[in-house]
């Protein structure tokens, strides 16, 4: 398990930088928020249209391959990006094409590492592996965005795009290590028609299926948020892209301190009212951006949301592995994480269009799908 927990949280703290490092690059360099949306859009969007496709390669092959695999090709793709930059030789659409790309492997790992997890630990302890996992995701953004925010200020977004993908690289060495159970062996079907059973199974699951809608639309205010709050710090507040990096960072922490405090609590018949909730509160803490745009309020709303992600991530991961067979693990995760997941991308691209006509219109738009979320959450997932 060390190999595993190690090389995970080493490439979160990678995936991390990167969305931080494309939004400051494509701001400085290209200077059009519109385009930074899409750019984190296309990193992000393509991936999870074949996810139900990078399910069934999970369940035939395993998992540990498939994950190096990934490391792999994000090595590869940000290094291009970073020594095309240098060489002046990288043009908008073909920071979109490579970023679209590099998306496509992405559900091998994300994918992988987590249903990987009810496979390899008791049913008993979901909770507080749970708690590991979503600490792991808080810690990545403590660490993360400040460091690439920070790499930027001083070397470049060309040069942190080379240094990220040698951090893919070093977690792809120790993820050789991590234990791999088997896949399904002897199958004659083919791949696509076991994508579209994992497609089915996942949508005829009305767990998974009313889930995706709850968080997928909860998702776009962190989509929003991640085009935002760089354009408060650097255009409204006139600060450094370090601070950009901080207030990410603010988030990570009392997120670490929500998952140690809500992982020892068991989740069971609670799910509902541990994902509504923070849904709610996050509504309200954001809204607080259009009361005042200055930067205790900024510190004060990612240090809210980012305890609330702690009851809500555990609810979800927890409520996902109990309602989903053992069987169907890779496909149905692969499709159910990226139908959650959609509404980053998605909030990425809206958040760009709108704040480049009002900020206050973009914070809007991410108040309303949190308070759209948590009634999703309420009425549509079946409470048992």
């Amino acid at each position: 398990m060390v190999p595993l927990l190690l090389g995970m949280q080493i490439a979160r703290i990678a995936q991390s930088m990167v969305s931080v490092t494309l939004v400051l690059f494509t701001l400085n360099e290209y200077r059009s928020a519109t385009l930074a949306g899409w750019v984190t859009f296309c990193a992000i969007f393509p991936g999870l249209v074949v996810s139900p496709v990078a399910g069934a390669l999970l369940d035939r092959h395993g998992r540990r391959r498939l994950v190096i695999l990934d490391y792999l090709a994000a090595l590869a793709a940000l290094a291009l990006i970073g020594i095309l930059a240098i060489a002046q030789a990288l043009p908008a659409w073909l920071l979109v094409v490579i970023a679209a790309i590099s998306s496509l492997t992405a559900p091998l790992s994300a994918t992988g590492l987590r249903s990987l997890f009810p496979l390899i630990v008791p049913s008993h302890l979901w909770e507080r592996v749970n708690a590991i996992d979503s600490t792991g995701y808080v810690m990545a953004t403590v660490v993360g965005p400040p460091l690439a925010a920070s790499m930027v200020a001083v070397w470049g977004g060309e040069v942190v795009f080379i240094v990220i993908g040698l951090i893919f690289g070093l977690a792809a060495i120790l993820i050789t290590r991590a234990p791999d159970p088997p896949g399904q062996t002897g199958t004659k079907r083919s791949l696509l028609v076991e994508s579209w059973e994992g497609l089915v199974y996942t949508w005829g699951n009305p767990t998974l299926r009313r889930l995706g809608f709850s968080i997928s639309v909860n998702n776009l205010v962190n989509g929003i948020l991640t085009i935002v709050v760089p354009l408060i710090v650097l255009q409204n507040l006139r600060l450094t892209e370090t601070v950009v990096g901080v207030v990410f960072a603010i988030q990570g922490v009392t997120g670490i301190v929500s998952a140690v405090v809500f992982g020892r609590i068991d989740s069971r018949n609670r799910e509902r009212m541990m994902l509504a909730l923070p849904m709610l509160g996050s509504g309200l803490a954001v809204a607080g951006l259009l009361l005042r745009m200055d930067l205790y309020v900024l510190l004060l709303v990612m240090a809210v949301t980012g305890f609330l992600n702690g009851p809500l991530d555990i609810a979800l991961f927890t409520l996902r592995q109990r309602r989903t067979d053992p069987s169907w693990t890779g496909r149905a995760f692969a499709v159910s994480m990226s139908f959650n997941y959609i509404g980053i991308p998605v909030g990425s691209a809206i958040g760009g269009m709108v704040a480049t006509r009002s900020l206050e219109s973009a914070v809007s738009v991410g108040v309303l799908t949190c308070l759209a979320s948590a009634a999703i959450a309420v009425w549509m997932i079946p409470p048992r």
